[in-house]
């Protein structure tokens, strides 16, 4: 899971005043427009406007410490969604750079790759304790034939000489209230300030071509149903060399016979018989990893009476410790006495001094 508070440079208790200021100075440090010779700079931009979009917002910032992760669906899915967060703490301008995904004098640059989504069912077993799965999807794959560079052998790609490699050009257009100069994508680069004169014939110059890929996922102890894990370049390759997308990873946690999950803690029901309440008895427990322990049930054991045995739950996720295994009891009513044990049991009523139905139809073993 992402350490947004190591991200952001703050700690975990910080204020939204400390968050919000280590978020304006990280903004203006790695905006893109501000490292343009720098083909990562959006990756990391994106990754800090991410980081404060959670820890913001008070509802995301407690999922988060709770152990929640966060998918494309739930923040940004590409880096327009960022342009009210800059223009709250930038205006017009973002503090002097271009705008954000719009045009600040510097080339768009290839398309970043496409997030997958991928799904892994585990037992509760695998979730507790972490396990390593494969997953195959389909998805971009960098071109072998050009080596992602989108040009055929012997060629490279070439600045665009329509906008400079700006990926801009400045339009005179004819308003109401005369000639008015706007800034649009260059046409002939679509905004990337290279231009292919040379395709690969492989991957028709964009460097990438479908096929299928397998990842190995870590699956760390603690999951429960509905986690969703980030592998971050993981995804479709990108557009001639650019950043490849994110797979994210949601997992779904197989229900456990044995056991009810409830947040990390384990609830287990035993029936034993009402003379072993009465008298006592051991029972022997099944634990998480395989093994068993054995339960001292004393004397006079009350039906639905809890038993807590510490640390033998489901490990935290992210953090040290392991939550509780709850036993419950549960004392079962014969329902199917023979004669020699319904006289017993009427002796003994009789002598406590109660006074059950002298009804004996249908209880009977046959």
């Amino acid at each position: 899971m992402k350490d947004y508070y190591n991200t952001l440079g703050v700690a975990r208790d910080a204020s939204q005043e400390e968050i919000k200021k280590a978020f304006r100075a990280l903004a203006r440090e790695t905006h893109p427009d501000a490292n343009p010779d720098d083909p990562d700079a959006e990756h990391r931009f994106r990754e800090i406007a991410e980081a404060y979009e959670v820890l913001s917002d008070p509802e995301k910032k407690a999922r988060y410490d709770r152990g929640e992760t966060f998918g494309g669906q739930d923040l940004f899915s590409q880096f327009g969604g960022l342009e009210d967060i800059l223009q709250q703490f930038f205006g017009g301008a973002f503090g002097g750079f271009g705008g954000f995904g719009g045009f600040g004098g510097r080339a768009r640059g290839p398309e970043r790759g496409r997030d997958v989504a991928v799904r892994i069912d585990l037992d509760l077993v695998d979730a507790a304790f972490g396990v390593e799965r494969e997953v195959a999807f389909a998805s971009q794959v960098t071109c072998s034939t050009c080596d992602g560079i989108g040009a055929a052998e012997g060629h490279d790609p070439v600045t665009c000489s329509r906008c400079n490699g700006q990926g801009r050009v400045q339009v005179a257009r004819q308003t109401m209230l005369g000639t008015m100069m706007t800034v649009s994508e260059c046409p002939e680069c679509s905004g990337t300030g290279k231009r292919i004169d040379h395709p690969c014939p492989e991957c028709q110059g964009e460097g990438r071509r479908a096929g299928e890929r397998t990842l190995t996922v870590e699956v760390p102890p603690g999951v429960e149903n509905g986690t969703r894990l980030r592998l971050s370049g993981k995804g479709g390759a990108g557009q001639r060399l650019a950043p490849a997308g994110d797979v994210y990873v949601d997992i779904r946690v197989k229900e456990d016979a044995r056991y009810q999950r409830v947040g990390d803690d384990l609830h287990h029901r035993v029936q034993i018989g009402f003379t072993e309440a009465a008298f006592g008895t051991d029972i022997d427990i099944p634990l998480l990893d395989g093994e068993t322990e054995t339960l001292e049930i004393p004397a006079g054991t009350q039906p639905e009476t809890v038993y807590r045995l510490g640390k033998k739950g489901v490990p935290h996720l992210q953090r040290r410790g392991r939550g509780d295994l709850l036993v419950h009891i549960e004392v079962a009513v014969p329902t199917d006495l023979d004669e020699d044990e319904e006289e017993a049991l009427r002796a003994y009523a009789e002598l406590r001094g109660e006074r059950p139905s002298s009804k004996r139809r249908g209880l009977f073993r046959r």
